[in-house]
């Protein structure tokens, strides 16, 4: 497996754009340079699968492209930032709206497209000025690497880095490509946060088939984050797949199965991890793995525990090596274990801390801590003694700026 340039629109035959049309202009101060609505578009049709927030307040951009990829067909993606249609006047109106544009754009029938909103709650969808950008977009579309950087940009809200990445696999002697674009930063938590995820593939693969890999990478990838313990209502993963690569559809279980399952893993892992380091005021990806445990669930269950906990972030936004909080979190998990058989470590570029041996306390370098600590990502390793199953999951650390960011959201 090789990463290449070119993210969603590296595999063959996809198209994508992003431009500005003024989705917040009817409730804050434009934005004129802000990108806010994105197009994704296949030349012939795909296999569709998507998953989708479990939230029971699901926003109507979400219930309608459940609806459109029930048959596991599509062939493109429309979407907005700084709007997340959920819970507002017209909600689902305007969410077919959205489809009916781009089909009407595009020469597609509007069942064709996954529809998706991101943003703010409660506020109705300015869907004059998207339906009024939809001509320009699809004007724009292009298969180079800059209609995918803006493509990212054009779905991002409060995240400040943009999350794109492309990998390379063969498969029955071709070569198949994976694409995505991604965007999360708050309202975030495993079953999927305030997160968007488009990937595109060349691979020829059934929906059914692509439908159950999807399902099985989100929950070891994007299922595996939290930033803030808010799942939203409006998360989804969509995946294309138009088959242009040229090999043998895959039907089932095998080795290509097996191939692209890692391709699409790679994929998925490389944009939860920029979406947990991108939390809302973060400074530090926060990675947590349990190893040597009975099982991957139990090991699941301990990491997340401490990626989630307010004190464990707090402790690696200030750099303070507070290992007991490491200990608690894994201890209210629902995980059971000996508290006695645990060990904990963290570590860093600037090196690596043994705090915690046969769950107590040993002695060690505070000013090493603070190295550690105070390095971009942070790793916390938790050691038993009770198999080889092992598990990671990822977070971000918990600063005044999460609070100042939230506290006007709105505007």
């Amino acid at each position: 497996m090789i990463t290449i340039p070119g993210g969603i629109t590296a595999p063959k035959g996809f198209k994508t754009a992003g431009v500005h049309c003024g989705v917040k202009d009817n409730f804050t101060t434009p934005q004129p340079d802000k990108l806010d609505l994105a197009m994704v578009l296949s030349e012939v049709p795909c296999a569709a699968a998507g998953t989708y927030t479990r939230n029971v307040v699901k926003a109507d951009p979400v219930i309608l492209s459940m609806k459109h990829l029930a048959d596991g067909k599509a062939q493109g993606i429309i979407a907005d930032s700084g709007n997340a249609n959920a819970c507002a006047p017209k909600g689902m109106e305007n969410a077919v709206r959205m489809a009916n544009a781009a089909a009407a754009a595009t020469g597609l029938q509007p069942e064709d497209f996954a529809v998706c909103s991101t943003g703010i709650i409660g506020v109705e969808l300015n869907i004059d000025a998207i339906e009024k950008g939809i001509p320009s977009l699809v004007a724009k579309l292009s298969d180079d690497a800059q209609s995918s950087d803006d493509a990212a940009h054009a779905i991002m809200t409060t995240d400040l880095k943009k999350k794109e990445i492309a990998v390379q696999v063969e498969i029955g002697g071709k070569t198949v490509t994976v694409g995505a674009i991604a965007k999360g930063s708050g309202m975030i938590h495993p079953n999927m946060g305030t997160m968007l995820c488009f990937v595109t593939t060349d691979c020829a693969i059934e929906s059914a088939v692509l439908q159950s890999m999807l399902k099985d990478v989100v929950n070891k990838t994007f299922n595996r984050v939290t930033v803030d313990g808010d799942t939203s209502t409006n998360d989804t993963c969509v995946v294309l797949a138009n088959g242009l690569a040229g090999n043998e559809t895959i039907t089932g279980p095998g080795a290509e199965y097996d191939t692209l399952f890692a391709a699409l893993r790679e994929v998925c892992q490389y944009e939860a991890k920029m979406i947990a380091g991108d939390g809302e005021g973060a400074s530090h990806l926060l990675t947590c793995t349990v190893q040597g445990a009975a099982s991957e669930e139990k090991a699941e269950f301990m990491a997340k525990a401490v990626v989630r906990s307010p004190l464990v972030k707090c402790a690696v936004y200030g750099a303070d090596a507070n290992w007991g909080r490491v200990l608690c979190a894994i201890g209210y998990s629902g995980a059971e274990f000996d508290p006695k058989a645990v060990e904990v470590k963290f570590q860093s570029k600037a090196g690596e801390l043994l705090v915690c041996a046969g769950g107590q306390g040993v002695a060690f370098d505070e000013d090493l801590a603070k190295k550690v600590l105070s390095e971009e990502e942070v790793i916390i390793l938790v050691t038993m003694t009770e198999g080889d199953a092992s598990c990671s999951c990822w977070g971000c650390d918990l600063t005044y700026d999460y609070v100042k960011i939230n506290g006007d959201y709105r505007s």
